[in-house]
């Protein structure tokens, strides 16, 4: 009988926010592939503002830098979009809608979304925002925010973090 220890077999990695099973940042209870993920890969555009400030707030999570500026208003769309590598989104909360139906042309959303910053010791930061969409060429877009507030951090470094429906 060997008395040669086995080696422990490597736990199996966790699945990613872009595996389709995996649940969707946007909060939802459908998996991401059945949630978030068809807006991002697909050519069919969200349905509703809320649905597209979801798959937004998700894009964000993932890091889909492509799809945020595809849904950005031309008119408010920076040329460049850097996400903060630092940063990871925990939780979306949406608090209220106004039109944004597909009967609408305008909407608003306003939400809280919950990050947690590498480097930054303490409970997950809140970021509430009230934003506005507009419907272009047939499709919700994000148009800009209302209002934004940062609860973590300090007023001085609140603006150059990255947002989950500005930058």
């Amino acid at each position: 009988m060997s008395r040669r220890r086995s080696r422990p077999r490597p736990a199996a990695p966790a699945p990613t926010a872009t595996d389709p099973a995996a649940p969707c940042p946007c909060g939802l209870s459908a998996p991401y592939g059945e949630c978030c993920a068809r807006y991002h890969r697909g050519p069919s555009p969200a349905p509703t503002a809320e649905a597209l400030m979801r798959s937004r707030y998700s894009a964000f999570a993932v890091r889909d830098r492509g799809y945020l500026l595809r849904t950005w208003h031309p008119d408010t769309r920076p040329t460049r979009l850097d996400l903060d590598p630092h940063v990871r989104w925990r939780r979306l909360e949406i608090l209220s809608t106004t039109g944004g139906s597909p009967f609408h042309t305008e909407g608003t959303v306003a939400f809280r979304a919950h990050y947690t910053e590498r480097g930054r010791p303490g409970a997950p930061e809140v970021l509430e925002e009230h934003s506005r969409f507009a419907r272009h060429e047939g499709a919700w877009v994000y148009l800009d925010a209302l209002g934004a507030s940062d609860t973590g951090g300090d007023a001085s470094d609140a603006g150059r973090r990255e947002r989950p429906a500005r930058r």
